[in-house]
C-alpha cells in the first residue's frame, strides 16, 4: 500500500485526510510564549481571532526529523511505501527535515516531493496524489508525476487588508496608509516556492479580473483539478469561485478550504484565491 504523508500547512481537514488515507503532521504556531499544533490545538477561526488582536505577528516552527521518522518507520514496518509531500523548501525547513528522516528510516520505499507551494496549493497537490494513487499509480511513478506538476502549480490570491503585510515588513507604513486610503487590493502569488507580490487593483472584483487575465496569459491546464481558499472569509472565496465558474465546470474536481497560519499570517483575514496548474510547455 502507498501511504501519503503531508504537513498541516496543506490546510486539508483532518476528517478528509482520514477518509482519503492521508497522514497530516502538524507544525506549531506560536503567539508569544503560547504554542499550538496547527490545525489540532488551534482552529483556523481561533487563529484569525488571535491574529486580529496580536501586536506582533505569530511564528511557525518547522517539523523536525524526529516528528517524521516515526511516521515513516511505522509505515515501512507494515510493508507500505510512502510518498511525502511537504510545503515549499523556500518557506520552511520541513522538507529538509523529511529528507533527514527518510535517511534515518533507511531510505528505501520512501519518496519525497518538495511541493514548491503551501496552503490550498499544497492541499491540491496532495489530493491529486491521492487520486493518482487510488487509480493504481505506483509510488516511484507517482512521486515523479508530482515533481513535474510542482513546476506548473500556481496560487493567486487577493488580500483584503494591508495591515499584516505592513506588520511583516512586506510593505512600508507609508505604502500601507496610501493603499488603505485608495482602496488598493494587493494580489499575491505562490510561484516557484515563494510568496510574492503579483499586482494590485482597486477592489476585489477588479482583482479577480486581473487574476483571470494572468491565468489566461499563463495558460491553465483545464484537465487537472483546481482549488479555492480563503482567510476566515468564505464569502470572499464564494465570490472568487463564482467569477471562475467556467473553470470550475471543466475541472475534474474542485477543492475548497480555509487558508491557515503560514500564508494567513501575512495575508490577514478577508483574502481569497485560486490554485491551479498551468499547461505543459511544448
Amino acid at each position: 500500500m502507498i501511504r501519503i504523508v503531508t504537513d498541516s500547512t496543506s490546510d486539508l481537514p483532518l476528517e478528509e485526510c482520514r477518509k482519503r488515507g492521508i497522514e497530516q503532521v502538524a507544525l506549531s504556531v506560536h503567539f508569544g510564549s503560547e504554542s499550538f499544533r496547527d490545525g489540532v490545538d488551534i482552529t483556523h477561526a481561533e487563529f484569525y481571532r488571535r491574529l486580529s488582536a496580536a501586536e506582533e505577528l505569530p511564528t511557525t516552527s518547522q517539523l523536525n526529523p524526529d516528528d517524521l521518522v516515526k511516521v515513516f518507520e511505522k509505515y515501512r514496518a507494515q510493508g507500505d511505501e510512502v510518498v511525502g509531500i511537504f510545503l515549499s523548501s523556500d518557506l520552511s525547513g520541513t522538507y529538509q527535515s523529511a529528507c533527514i528522516a527518510r535517511d534515518m528510516a533507511g531510505g528505501e520505499g520512501i519518496w519525497l516531493v518538495d511541493s514548491r507551494s503551501v496552503t490550498f496549493g499544497l492541499g491540491l497537490l496532495v489530493m491529486y496524489a491521492a487520486v493518482l494513487r487510488d487509480g493504481g499509480m505506483g509510488a516511484q511513478e507517482l512521486a515523479a508525476e508530482l515533481e513535474e506538476c510542482t513546476q506548473r502549480l500556481r496560487i493567486l490570491a487577493v488580500v483584503d487588508t494591508l495591515k499584516y503585510l505592513k506588520m511583516g515588513g512586506r510593505i512600508s507604513s507609508a505604502a500601507a496608509m496610501v493603499g488603505g486610503i485608495l482602496g488598493v487590493s494587493p494580489i499575491i502569488t505562490v510561484e516557484d516556492g515563494k510568496v510574492e507580490a503579483a499586482g494590485k487593483t482597486r477592489g476585489r472584483k477588479a482583482a479577480f479580473r486581473w487574476m483571470e487575465q494572468k491565468m489566461q496569459e499563463q495558460g491553465v491546464d483545464e484537465t487537472l483539478p483546481v482549488a479555492f481558499g480563503h482567510t476566515n472569509c468564505a464569502e470572499a472565496m464564494n465570490e472568487c469561485m463564482e467569477h471562475f465558474s467556467a473553470l470550475r465546470e471543466k475541472a475534474p474536481f474542485v477543492l475548497t478550504g480555509s487558508i491557515g497560519s503560514v500564508v494567513g499570517t501575512h495575508a490577514g483575514p478577508g483574502a481569497a484565491g485560486v490554485a491551479y496548474f498551468t499547461k505543459k510547455q511544448p
